[in-house]
């Protein structure tokens, strides 16, 4: 009578190793893509800036107002929406409008109200393009994928960790990659020794990502409350906004302007958003101040640097997943970690291919 030989149980550590390989090959070519366009985007705003123009003018209220005004005339139908820094250079703007017809148009100034771009409504620019790719793949529908895909990336990552934790006296032979033995086991190492490196600020980034694609429900769950006032009825005519944006400005002394958006239809409030020193938000910031467009009297002040956690927590994801919250030396981290995810996905993916081949050998 022949005894059946039982089959071995597979452990845990086997299990997570399975559902990491199969993670990073399913969704490898998707994540390649995502770190390339994130690589390619890290100074979208520089570069696009640069290419237009190398002129500076320092920022003129008044300027910007009767270049508003150009735009926008009063009394034609046409009507300012919002204002943005482009963030890619000092004192420069991006006016966002409704002609006459009601169709949307924007135009890039400078400080002193100098139009240096007027993209056509139906234009597509690289940088726009790698920037829409990265976000939503360009529509709606794409959002979900790089949700559903920024989630895989993040659990993959804490696999990966789980599989490559060192036991307990071998950190620091985990930690140097091998340089001797056979191919299929050197490049385990390499890929193993730079997972550990840098597994960390990868899925703080993925992390933060993810979140900003959840960002509404992210927000409910950190108790964010966004800035806003009981609505203000209008009465009279509405201040401008060089009047609203110098109000708010010396509000917040030491602000720099970052975005303006005009009263809306039943509610009388210019709402301004300044950068404040030492926010860790290099381009937007986070603070905003609130000005009635009635009489420019300023309606509430909100610095981040006092918002209560949610809404500190909210502002801050952004400048995390790019970087920018370390200065130019966490954009540069940024970009590394992006050629990093290119790195371990090319490499898994190889270690992959070689231990098949051997199975397929060995049978």
């Amino acid at each position: 009578m022949n005894a059946s030989v039982p089959r071995k149980r597979p452990t845990l550590r086997r299990s997570v190793l399975t559902a990491h390989r199969w993670l990073s090959i399913g969704a490898a070519i998707f994540w390649l893509l995502q770190a390339l366009t994130g690589i390619a985007i890290v100074f979208h705003w520089e570069i696009t800036d640069a290419g237009l123009s190398s002129a500076h003018r320092p920022t003129d209220l008044a300027a910007i107002e009767r270049r508003i005004e150009q735009l926008a005339p009063p009394g034609s139908g046409a009507k300012p929406s919002s204002l943005w820094t482009t963030a890619g250079a000092p004192d420069r703007y991006v006016v966002y409008f409704k002609d006459a017809a009601g169709n949307d148009g924007s135009a890039r100034i400078l400080g002193d109200g100098t139009v240096i771009d007027r993209p056509r409504e139906d234009e597509t620019r690289l940088m726009g393009f790698l920037v829409g790719f990265h976000h939503d793949l360009l529509g709606s529908w794409g959002s979900w994928i790089v949700s559903i895909s920024g989630l895989l990336l993040c659990s993959n990552l804490i696999l990966g960790l789980i599989a490559a934790w060192p036991k307990r006296g071998t950190w620091r032979l985990a930690l140097t990659p091998a340089r001797r033995g056979p191919a299929s086991a050197r490049l385990y190492s390499w890929h193993r020794a730079l997972g550990l490196w840098a597994v960390i600020p990868a899925l703080v980034i993925a992390a933060t990502g993810t979140m900003l694609k959840f960002e509404d429900a992210v927000g409910a769950m950190v108790g964010n409350e966004p800035v806003a006032l009981p609505a203000n009825p209008p009465h009279g005519v509405s201040i401008d906004f060089a009047t609203a944006t110098k109000a708010a400005l010396d509000a917040l002394p030491g602000s720099s302007l970052t975005q303006v958006v005009w009263p809306k239809d039943g509610d009388a409030t210019y709402s301004v958003r300044v950068r404040m020193p030492g926010e860790i938000r290099r381009a937007y910031g986070g603070s905003y101040v609130l000005v009635d467009a009635n009489d420019g009297l300023v309606r509430g002040i909100f610095p981040i640097a006092d918002a209560e956690f949610g809404r500190g927590f909210m502002s801050a994801l952004f400048p995390l997943h790019t970087g920018e919250a370390g200065g130019l030396a966490g954009r540069l981290l940024s970009i590394a970690i992006g050629l990093w995810l290119i790195t371990m996905i090319v490499a898994g993916l190889l270690l992959w291919l070689k231990r098949r081949a051997l199975r397929q050998s060995a049978r």
